[in-house]
């Protein structure tokens, strides 16, 4: 199926050998989509936790000998005959295992968020840089990116159908979540082990809810207004009595180029209410969009609308698919990752003026350059 010269280590006519990194839910429910596509065979696994690789290997059909375990266990994974990784791990880690892995001549599916931080974004960048030099697939899985839906609202919003933009609203609204993994928190240590495994709680493991979840719709707003803002004030909390230290809501006023204003606020807790929209408002008409939901342009000449339906699976499906053929066809140009680079750093600004609850630049967060630290001792390596 795949020429050897395209899939390094490959033998002609075999599937792409896959390595797992990141052993939750979402890793082995991504996995076993891997394995569905039918161009892969999921080969290696690494997670930090025993319990986790053993799980995943035994759904994965993954040998003992080929589970990994440890904050190093990934490096064990890049040298198990892997021709790719599929990186599921807590986004602190996203950077370093990304840079690994490209440095070891392996292609990347990468999570978003890319990372929690400046530094970290700005490693992956060069990581998508070193990786078409290389001549590897790099490819960062937002779902809505890949939805025909989608492209085709944005596509008639860059031909200016609705003429030019002057401003846009963004949310993410939902119910609580990781309540779960918060309980089991309260009852440990409360120590790195922990925060571990309460990832999704803990704001520096994460990047907080606006850099680990809202970037959903802060990806989709960039995406329309094709730019990164000049600058952002804001405000937020904490609503829900959760034992982690990320907030649950937000509210940021970007400040684009042109004085295009972007109004976001999200929210994670409560119940009866979900959407992560983004609405983009022209001169000449309206883009409307909604994860999993209806995606719409009107203007006074013209309409389009429709359904995405069953967004966070179909969207990685396709992803999958992409990954595939780019490794296949000698495509390693890798237009993810410049656009995950910059909605990313876009959270953390917003991020930044609410925790000051200031105003912030751009070029203020770029030389800021501020690293989040994670203590791993104590932890198996």
């Amino acid at each position: 199926m795949l020429a050897p010269s395209l899939v390094r280590g490959s033998q002609a006519n075999s599937r792409v050998a896959v390595g797992l990194i990141g052993c939750g839910g979402r890793g082995t429910w991504i996995a076993q989509l891997f394995q569905k596509h039918g161009g892969y065979a999921v080969v290696a696994v690494a997670d930090y936790f025993q319990d986790k690789t053993d799980a995943a290997g035994q759904k994965l059909g993954v040998p003992e000998s080929k589970r990994f375990t440890g904050l190093l266990g990934y490096r064990k994974l890049l040298e198990a005959g892997v021709d790719a990784v599929v990186i599921q791990s807590p986004p602190y880690f996203h950077p370093e295992q990304a840079s690994a892995a490209v440095q070891a001549g392996k292609h990347v599916y990468l999570a978003k968020p890319v990372a929690v931080d400046v530094p970290g974004c700005q490693l992956i960048a060069d990581c998508g840089r070193q990786a078409t030099e290389r001549k590897l697939a790099f490819l960062v899985d937002f779902q809505t990116r890949a939805m025909p839906q989608y492209q085709e609202v944005v596509r008639r919003v860059h031909a200016g159908e609705i003429g030019p933009i002057r401003t846009a609203e963004a949310a993410y609204q939902c119910s609580l979540y990781f309540a779960q993994m918060d309980a089991e928190f309260r009852k440990s240590d409360r120590g790195p082990q922990a925060r571990l495994r309460a990832w999704a709680v803990d704001r520096v493991l994460s990047g907080d809810v606006i850099t680990e979840q809202n970037i959903h719709a802060l990806d989709v707003a960039t995406w329309f207004l094709d730019a990164a803002p000049l600058k952002a004030i804001g405000t937020g909390g904490r609503a829900r009595p959760y034992a982690g230290d990320c907030w649950d809501h937000f509210a940021v006023i970007y400040t684009f180029p042109n004085d295009v204003i972007l109004t976001f606020n999200s929210k994670q807790f409560g119940a009866a209410y979900d959407d992560i929209m983004c609405q983009v408002y022209g001169m000449n008409g309206t883009a409307d969009t909604h994860y999993g939901g209806k995606v719409w342009v009107r203007s006074r000449e013209d309409a389009y609308t429709a359904d995405t339906g069953p967004i966070y699976q179909e969207g990685a499906v396709r992803n999958i698919a992409t990954f595939y053929q780019s490794i296949q066809r000698g495509d390693f140009t890798n237009p993810t990752v410049a656009p995950s680079v910059r909605s990313n750093l876009t959270t953390i600004l917003g991020r930044m003026a609410c925790y000051s609850r200031s105003e912030v630049t751009w070029e203020q967060m770029l030389k800021a350059n501020e690293r989040w630290e994670f203590p791993t001792a104590g932890l198996q390596a």
